[in-house]
């Protein structure tokens, strides 16, 4: 038993160095809440894994990696709201996509014409959305503010501005490619003219670029449709025996009379005579056999030439000539599968840009002696030879009418000039 304890058992203090006892610790007191709150629990160790290089550089990386994502998914943000924002074109404007244009060479062409502001965010717009090459050439119209994805919708659309070409009615194949020649914003060349009254006259959008042949390939369609349909509902009764001799019957109906109430009724003369045997004497067949598909013979016809024997000449030759004439409308092509039912077999000018028709000879007569009389008081007047105020404004009671032939059925004045045809109306 060690002598230094007491009699309990416990050690006495240890004294000091110089026999003193030693000094107590001192305790703070604690206030009541501090006495009842818990002891906090002393930290765990760390594991040495953690400070593994390995680990460290993953953590680095994944950080990275998330940085990265949040980065893109701004930058995306923003493009985004780049690309479908208002755009900078403070006014309408055209811009022509030339073919075979790369993607970025449309985007710098809109950017430099001020269509939009970064070809940049254009390019990735056009490749997010995977359209790239459905972009179409063409000369395009864009509004004022147009967004970047409107422009891009725009093209893969191909709503390109579109540009008329209309052919009017009564123009010879010859006369409608010279036409289409002159079209500046056409390109290409025909190879060959169409054959006479292959073609509709209409009016044909087109884009700048376009083709020429294409047009053409239009037009022989759109005949062959029309064609088709009419001949169908023709009249089963009609001394017309195919859709060839329907469409040369309807193209001397369109040379013979620029006036669409009259078209059915000079129908209805030719096919009265057609079925009489009666030649059908119409001056534009004399001038087609003259000139041919140059259309015009820029003054009037002469006597020998009306005795003149070619293939056309419908004063020398039995029923309808050989082919058409020129190309008729759709109207015309209606009026000859439909002709009004007369028993008319002559018609004249009446001198107000209409005609007269008639059914016998005699009223055929007082109505050329009729014409007759204005021409020569016209005649007279654009000379000062009579006072307007003097004319006389019909023919003098007794006269006798100027003598026609049986069959005669000229109308007293020159064809319908093809350089001022009558333009096809447009349909809704």
């Amino acid at each position: 038993m060690d002598s230094n304890a007491d009699a309990n058992g416990e050690k006495p203090p240890e004294s000091g160095a110089a026999g003193e006892p030693a000094p107590s610790k001192r305790v703070n007191p604690k206030s009541p809440r501090e006495a009842l709150a818990p002891e906090p629990a002393p930290a765990p160790p760390r594991s040495r894994s953690v400070r593994h290089p390995v680990v460290v550089a993953l953590n680095a990386l994944i950080m990275i990696i998330v940085l990265a994502f949040m980065a893109v998914g701004g930058v995306l943000y923003w493009g985004k709201s780049e690309f479908s924002a208002p755009g900078p074109l403070t006014a309408e404007s055209s811009v022509i996509i030339q073919a075979d244009s790369s993607l970025s060479d449309i985007a710098a062409k809109l950017e430099d014409e001020g269509v939009i502001s970064s070809s940049l965010v254009f390019r990735a717009g056009v490749r997010a959305y995977q359209t790239e090459r459905r972009l179409k050439a063409g000369e395009y119209g864009f509004k004022a503010g147009i967004s970047m994805q409107e422009v891009m919708d725009l093209l893969v659309e191909g709503k390109a501005i579109l540009h008329p070409f209309t052919v009017p009615e009564g123009l010879t194949s010859q006369q409608i490619i010279a036409r289409l020649r002159e079209e500046p914003l056409l390109e290409g060349e025909v190879a060959e003219v169409p054959p006479e009254g292959s073609l509709l006259p209409d009016t044909y959008m087109f884009t700048r670029g376009a083709q020429r042949s294409v047009i053409v390939e239009r037009m022989r369609r759109a005949h062959d449709a029309a064609l088709a349909s009419v001949w169908e509902r023709r009249r089963p009764d009609l001394p017309i025996s195919s859709p060839a001799e329907l469409v040369t019957l309807a193209s001397i109906v369109e040379k013979e009379t620029g006036r669409a109430d009259e078209r059915p009724r000079v129908a209805g003369v030719f096919i009265n005579r057609l079925r009489q045997g009666m030649r059908l004497q119409s001056d534009p067949t004399i001038i087609y056999g003259l000139v041919g598909g140059q259309g015009s013979l820029g003054r009037p016809i002469r006597r020998s030439e009306i005795d003149r024997e070619t293939p056309y000449n419908t004063y020398r030759i039995n029923g309808l000539p050989p082919g058409p004439i020129a190309n008729p409308g759709r109207a015309a092509l209606e009026a000859v599968a439909g002709p009004s039912n007369t028993d008319e077999l002559y018609f004249v000018a009446d001198g107000t840009g209409g005609h007269a028709f008639s059914q016998t000879l005699a009223e055929h007569n007082r109505n050329v002696a009729r014409l007759r009389q204005m021409e020569r008081a016209a005649a007279a007047a654009a000379t000062d030879q009579v006072p307007l105020d003097e004319l006389p404004d019909a023919e003098p009671a007794g006269s006798e009418p100027a003598p026609a032939d049986a069959i005669d059925l000229r109308d007293g004045e020159p064809a319908r000039d093809p350089a001022e045809p009558l333009l096809p109306q447009p349909r809704p």
